[in-house]
């Protein structure tokens, strides 16, 4: 039995607490300081986590963020975040206060960042957070792949990749999180299953978009029915496009064809989110428009980055050589209608 402290309670924080404790793990469920409301509602309801509509296991540890301190100090084995990539730098501020050397953080966060005016993934982030503490001997893993919370809360198949240089190191986590029905594979590349992980969300907003692409002189009705033709060509040239990013920023280009690549590209892509943004685009909305009239207050991951890293990568990359990328980026960073070179 490990100690498993997983901070974020939101969807993916709250679902992935389901195979830990399957594993007879000891797991306590962190808020983060603006989650107090939500964690009294998941208390006051025995453990029924209002977003997933799932009963979480009775013998789940829920807390608010005002005990994250005095249960750090206290020692835990594994140490996960569940918030969200603009979340990254109060997590590792923190953690960083009671972190023993090599203690296993693992990310279920998904996204990139810019540092140094140089586009990083989040674990190099963390390291130079670290780093700039006075600490560099961390030990963090990635946790990516098809995965939607609620599919796992309800114990559904899930296959997911550990991701760690070390691959002792993700042995030790497949080893205390895998179940019959959350299965894990392990990689040493962690670039290529983080920049997979992140970019993915971009390209599923494309391929959600591909109905109002097929054929803009014909109806709704036909474009609904006939779009997969469109759909199909669109993912392929998606992956082509994944594997040279991931190549060009030091990832190997096998991981993109895995499940953090073109497995949570799928699922991305035919629901979600991301997908439904991209129907709006599709369908001739502005970005800022869709944001106001159809998806006010709703996070999507995939504009979220586009808007993060997209005016580094307009200006350091190739249209050429991503033009769907550039596309995507265009529509969001600078809220121009979609349109595709074909």
């Amino acid at each position: 039995m490990k100690k498993i402290i997983i901070i974020g309670a939101g969807a993916m924080g709250s679902a992935f607490t389901v195979p830990c404790i399957e594993n007879k793990n000891e797991v306590i469920l962190v808020g983060t300081h603006l989650e107090n409301d939500l964690i009294e509602n998941i208390k006051s309801k025995k453990n029924i986590h209002p977003i997933l509509n799932v009963k979480l296991p009775d013998i789940l540890k829920v807390e608010k963020f005002e005990k994250l301190n005095s249960i750090l100090k206290g020692g835990v084995d594994v140490i996960v975040s569940g918030v969200s990539s603009v979340g990254i730098d109060w997590f590792v501020d923190q953690i960083s206060k009671n972190y023993k050397k090599k203690i296993p953080i693992v990310l279920l966060t998904k996204g990139l960042a810019i540092v140094d005016n140089e586009i990083i993934t989040l674990s190099d982030k963390i390291k130079k957070l670290f780093k700039d503490q006075g600490q560099e001997d961390v030990n963090i893993s990635a946790i990516k792949g098809p995965c939607l919370a609620a599919g796992l809360a309800n114990k559904m198949r899930t296959g997911t990749v550990i991701a760690n240089p070390i691959i002792k190191e993700a042995q030790f986590l497949k080893k205390i999180i895998s179940t019959d029905y959350y299965s894990t594979e392990i990689s040493d590349d962690l670039d290529g299953v983080e920049l997979s992980g992140a970019i993915k969300n971009i390209y599923s907003m494309l391929i959600g978009a591909s109905e109002g692409l097929s054929n803009s002189e014909v109806s709704l009705d036909i474009q609904s029915k006939y779009y997969l033709n469109t759909s199909a060509s669109l993912i392929h040239r998606s992956i082509s496009e994944m594997v040279d990013f991931v190549s060009h920023y030091g990832g190997k280009s096998d991981t993109v064809y895995g499940l953090a690549g073109l497995g949570d590209l799928y699922v991305s892509a035919i629901g979600g989110r991301n997908s439904l943004m991209g129907k709006y685009l599709g369908q001739g909305h502005l970005y800022k428009e869709v944001k106001e009239k159809f998806m006010k207050g709703v996070t999507i991951e995939g504009a979220q980055l586009a808007l993060e890293i997209g005016p580094k990568i307009l200006q350091d990359l190739e249209s050429k050589k991503f033009p769907l990328m550039f596309s995507v980026l265009n529509t969001i960073c600078n809220n121009k209608k979609l349109e595709i070179n074909w």
